[in-house]
């Protein structure tokens, strides 16, 4: 065998480990690029672009006219989540590590419509997301993350992480799964209708709503 055979019979192999190598590393950080959730190199998360076009899972609303006059988020609720995690609950009926809910208050800005009485959206008042982490969040229960980004129109570009005492207690009260409150979100449950239920880690002693530094989710 000569030297050129040698060289050809040892340095290609190791060419194409190094090669396997760095596409490997590349698929790795694209997966990372690809989660829904992006922070800062302070913690702190970066407001998600795009989410206006994320699946809409639903809209609650709370109307003061319903509460007294005193409702605590007499706001709707439009709420959505990332499109990899909607795929991977319909496939498990489970919100997967990186799963990313947004959740974006409007006013109720009108009671009547050609349609009759109601109550009807108006403008953007604030921001909420929730980031479902065991990574970054391997503390907190059902590893979510809360975070507010303020008021519209001057959402904030980034938010800590709000203290767990200021969400999960609602969340942990009356959420129906996984310290979400997908009884109010109608496209969750038709994507999980036909599989099993889940049985939450958490036991839910009534119907609360979720909040969020101040906000409802």
């Amino acid at each position: 065998m000569s030297v050129l055979s040698n060289v050809r019979r040892f340095v290609f192999p190791v060419i194409a480990v190094a090669a396997a190598g760095t596409v490997g590393a590349m698929l790795l950080g694209a997966a990372d690029d690809e989660r829904a959730a992006k922070f800062d190199n302070k913690g702190a998360l970066i407001r998600p672009e795009g989410y206006r076009k994320w699946v809409f899972i639903g809209c609650p609303v709370t109307p003061n006219d319903m509460n007294n006059g005193k409702a605590a988020f007499p706001e709707f609720h439009h709420v959505y989540i990332d499109p990899k995690s909607f795929a991977h609950y319909e496939k498990t009926g489970q919100f997967p590590e990186g799963t990313v809910i947004v959740k974006e208050l409007a006013n109720v800005a009108a009671k009547e419509s050609p349609s009759g009485a109601g109550y009807f959206p108006g403008d953007f008042v604030l921001l909420a997301v929730a980031v479902k982490s065991a990574k970054r969040f391997p503390n907190e229960p059902g590893n979510w993350g809360y975070f507010n980004f303020g008021e519209y129109p001057n959402y904030a570009e980034t938010a800590e992480a709000l203290p767990t005492d200021s969400c999960n207690g609602c969340h942990q009260a009356g959420a129906q799964q996984d310290y979400v409150f997908t009884q109010f979100y109608p496209v969750l449950r038709a994507a999980h209708q036909g599989r099993p239920a889940e049985h939450p880690e958490h036991h839910h002693h009534g119907e609360h709503g979720e909040h969020h530094g101040g906000e409802k989710q």
